[in-house]
């Protein structure tokens, strides 16, 4: 009977062999003891290896298949287009493989831009608005697993792609967690209880079968193991060149949503658009800008005089600036649908892959949200404009007038 090779003997190196010995290890200690296993799918790096590592050691018979085995892919509509791309070829492999994958997406109302255009809430900043993961990609993939876990006989083993990396030494959080709730870090890091998981405890735990990987083992395997006949031809060179290619070894590389608010530079898009297949995409580079221009006072609404909470107390930051004005909206989609026509038009031309940041659907439902005129909870739409000049109120009611009011 032929065996089809595997990573376990020959030419790879040492510590390759080890971290996946580990990983083989963490898999037969803890997945046994789980009916179905479920796997968390973003489409970067450690969780594109993940899932691939998973099927190729089922695959090749080293792992004994669950009765079940379910990816979730987490759709937040705002991923790096080649990510994107290598997500869906790999999901078309896995379903090939009889595996059943899940395409998890927010509700419309509450997906990134027709939150933010539709309802008007402002995009996400570090500090005070930072709503964002929660919303697109965390409570849609907490929904989907408890429903998944609904229909299911059995406790359920979710595997994710957390990584240490090489800060096994600092990664604090890991370690703290490790002393309670039935955690191990030997051979992966298990927990017995999912972390904001309601209604399913005792049916569900997680474990990270590739948190000791350093970053090298994740390229070697996503660029030249996974993608060879050998190993699965796994649709992920793509994904390591997304990171930066060669030079993402040397820093701690991560991806985030196109244009990402939160992040202090584009480098994953300035990583893309460098290389040459890719470069018609540049126009991406238009919406930090457009996004940073959105926090601004003279696109938002601001809440006048001493606001009340329901207990009667004044609210801990009086006069708060508010949510995106509709001529700011509609000033911000015209803008991205501009943004997305160039790189769909140079796409044409060269033959290659198309975006969709917001689709028809998506855009529909936002002008339907401005038409009947929409505010975030709390708001009425009838607060002034935050750049207009007002009383200075502090927090403990007292109001200092406004000097010069004449020619405010």
């Amino acid at each position: 009977m032929s065996f089809q090779p595997t990573l376990f003997g020959g030419s790879s190196r040492l510590s390759y062999d080890d971290a996946m010995e580990m990983t083989l290890a963490s898999m037969r200690a803890y997945g046994a003891d789980h009916d179905h296993w479920a796997i968390a799918y973003s489409g970067g790096k450690d969780s594109s290896a993940t899932v691939t590592v998973i099927v190729h050691l089922i695959d090749v018979g080293l792992l004994p298949p669950p009765k079940s085995l379910t990816v979730f892919y987490a759709d937040t509509r705002q991923e790096l287009t080649p990510l994107a791309i290598a997500a869906e070829r790999v999901m078309v492999q896995l379903r090939s493989r009889g595996i059943q994958v899940e395409v998890v997406r927010a509700p419309l109302d509450k997906r990134f831009l027709v939150y933010i255009l539709g309802r008007g809430v402002p995009p996400p900043n570090n500090n005070t608005l930072r709503w964002c993961t929660r919303q697109i990609k965390v409570d849609p993939m907490t929904e989907a697993l408890a429903a998944r876990i609904d229909e299911l006989e059995g406790n359920v083993l979710m595997i994710t792609g957390v990584r240490q990396g090489e800060s096994a030494i600092r990664d604090q959080r890991i370690v703290m967690s490790c002393s309670k709730d039935g955690a191990e870090c030997g051979q992966g890091w298990y927990q017995q209880v999912l972390p904001n998981a309601k209604g399913v405890r005792g049916r569900i735990a997680t474990l990270a079968p590739l948190l000791h990987w350093r970053v090298c083992n994740v390229w070697d395997w996503l660029r030249i193991h996974a993608p060879s006949e050998r190993y699965g031809a796994w649709a992920t060179a793509d994904v390591a060149d997304a990171y930066g290619g060669d030079e993402a070894e040397e820093i701690n590389a991560r991806t985030g949503c196109i244009g990402c608010p939160l992040a202090s530079q584009d480098k994953a898009l300035d990583t893309i658009i460098e290389t040459p297949s890719w470069a018609y995409l540049a126009p991406l580079k238009g919406l930090k800008p457009l996004y940073r221009e959105l926090r601004e006072p003279q696109h938002r609404l601001r809440k006048e005089g001493a606001e009340k909470l329901k207990d009667g107390s004044i609210a801990a930051n009086p006069q708060r600036m508010g949510p995106l004005t509709f001529a700011a909206r509609l000033m911000a989609l015209d803008r991205i649908l501009t943004i997305q026509d160039a790189c769909n038009k140079a796409a044409a031309q060269l033959g290659r892959p198309a975006i969709d940041i917001i689709n028809s659907e998506e855009e529909m439902r936002i002008r339907e949200l401005i038409a009947a005129e929409t505010w975030p909870n709390g708001w009425e739409g009838d607060e002034p404009r935050a750049d207009v000049m007002l009383d200075k109120v502090f927090q403990d009611g007292s109001v200092q007038p406004l000097l010069f009011r004449g020619l405010a």
